[in-house]
């Protein structure tokens, strides 16, 4: 197995380093000192400039716009992301419109692809269910009306809808009476269309998205087996990929910390208590990444495996909740008190990463979709 980056794929994370080499992870306020939403709405002079540099159409066709690169290419672009807590529904809006060119039909390609690969229009993605620990697929009835190329009508509630309040369309998975599973396109301003505030650990505003007899047209919803099973892959391991890039991120604060704080005239870093934590945060970083690129090359390639692609996208996501966790916990126990200053942004992304860890189901609820697949495909 070669895990070689391509050209391009070096060059999709070469730009986004540079798109975001400025940008503060303190630039609005702390979570901690806020008690709704850190800002109104994302970043939109960040989102301008991914747009810039068409970091926004990399999953998109050449004939829409895009570089037509891979999951890879992405994960390596949400990895820069995270260093620096970059505030853009980058993930969702590209999962998204990855979804729409893979199984949406064509009239709903050219609507929307080209406009979102320039950041005009924003899509987000429903993931979390009704409580965020039920299948997301089972918190909203659709049903079609009579006739060919009739309306849906979607009903139920989805909670923690990330950038509910910004996005142009949220994609909302929904199942049927004969437990097919679809995707509609829901503009996040329409009739039976109701948001309820909800905050993130990080201080962003998430969404509770109530749909009653919410009416879409056929055009805007994906009936195609597969397509929802696909997406929430590829969300998943997007989200291991901003854990990966904000572990990396605190491992390295650590590591400059420790450098020059001092006890007893030597560096806390040449303490052996302290050099065996930072090697076990290490370690996890290492697993968190090769399982990472296992997954996001599945995705990309396509290729079969002993088990399902979905295998390859529970240990990932295991090891990036289990990972980001101890990865903060121990910058936090190396920074002292220090760690808990809201002048100093370690405890930002302690907040992000609990999001991250959390985000499409914690570690035990991977290891028993696991354990699940493991029961069910011999591995003989």
């Amino acid at each position: 197995m070669d895990f070689t980056f391509s050209e391009e794929q070096q060059a999709a994370a070469e730009a986004a380093r540079g798109v975001f080499a400025d940008v503060a992870p303190d630039a609005v306020p702390s979570p901690a000192l806020t008690t709704g939403a850190v800002a109104d709405e994302f970043d939109r002079a960040l989102w301008a400039r991914l747009a810039d540099a068409d970091l926004l159409s990399l999953l998109s066709a050449e004939e829409y716009g895009g570089a037509g690169l891979d999951a890879v290419a992405l994960c390596l672009v949400l990895r820069e992301s995270a260093k620096v807590l970059a505030r853009v529904p980058l993930l969702e809006n590209s999962a998204a419109m990855a979804a729409v060119q893979a199984y949406g039909g064509p009239e709903l390609r050219a609507e929307l692809l080209e406009r979102a690969g320039r950041g005009e229009v924003v899509l987000t993605v429903a993931s979390s269910g009704r409580t965020g620990h039920d299948p997301a697929e089972l918190a909203v009835t659709a049903r079609q009306e009579e006739g060919e190329g009739a309306d849906w009508i979607l009903d139920g509630v989805q909670t923690a809808v990330p950038w509910a309040y910004d996005a142009d369309y949220i994609v909302v998975p929904a199942h049927t009476a004969t437990d097919r599973t679809v995707l509609a396109l829901v503009p996040r301003v329409h009739d039976g269309v109701a948001p309820a505030e909800q905050f993130s650990t990080s201080g962003e505003r998430l969404g509770e998205l109530r749909l009653e007899s919410a009416r879409i047209a056929a055009r805007d919803v994906i009936d195609v087996e597969g397509a929802w099973e696909w997406l929430r892959d590829l969300l998943t391991t997007g989200t291991c990929a901003l854990a990966l890039g904000l572990g990396e991120r605190v491992l390295r604060m650590s590591s400059e910390y420790t450098s020059k704080r001092e006890q007893f005239g030597f560096p806390v870093a040449t303490f052996q208590a302290v050099a065996v934590q930072a090697a076990d945060r290490y370690i996890d970083l290492r697993a968190m990444e090769v399982t990472l690129w296992q997954a996001a090359w599945r995705i990309a390639s396509g290729a079969r495996g002993t088990l399902p692609v979905a295998g390859d996208v529970a240990v990932a996501k295991i090891w990036a909740s289990e990972g980001v966790r101890r990865v903060v916990q121990t910058a936090q126990h190396l920074h002292g008190g220090f760690g808990a200053d809201v002048d100093y942004p370690l405890h930002r992304y302690h907040a992000w990463a609990k999001h991250l860890e959390l985000s499409l189901g914690p570690a035990a609820a991977h290891e028993e979709a696991l354990g699940d697949l493991l029961a069910a495909h011999s591995l003989g």
